[in-house]
């Protein structure tokens, strides 16, 4: 799909769910291709299909990687603030037909993955020296 066609459906989808910013989407759909890439190394990989957590640990890595300490920001900014706001994102693109699924993906599978503040701040926070206290 192009990138005009994509940012057409995510227009469409923010109609009916305007919880999330348009970056959120690209942010999501570049993170799943990064964690495509990233499984497709692996040699026991057998398909294309990225379960929820797989894409929740790509998308983790994606954005520490492109965004840095800024990435809890930036992702605060767009809407998402849980793990479970990346699923309504990928769910929504499945139901405009971007993303395909199967019968085992559910929104649930991103329930839970891990807290923002932990995998998005917390790397880039001075380390205590030993002996220190808070």
């Amino acid at each position: 799909m192009s990138s005009n066609n994509f940012a057409q459906v995510v227009e469409d989808i923010r109609k009916e769910d305007a919880r999330f910013d348009k970056g959120a989407y690209f942010f999501v759909r570049q993170g799943l291709d990064h964690t495509i890439k990233q499984l497709k190394d692996s040699p026991e990989r057998a398909s294309n299909h990225v379960t929820g957590p797989e894409l929740l640990s790509g998308i983790r890595e994606f954005a520490l990687d492109q965004y840095g300490p800024m990435a809890f920001t930036l992702l605060d900014t767009w809407g998402v603030k849980r793990c479970e706001d990346i699923g309504d994102i990928v769910f929504n693109l499945v139901e405009a037909g971007v993303l395909g699924k199967t019968e085992s993906d559910k929104r649930e599978d991103f329930s839970g993955g891990y807290d923002f503040e932990e995998a998005f701040k917390k790397p880039f926070q001075p380390q205590k020296r030993a002996g220190e206290q808070n």
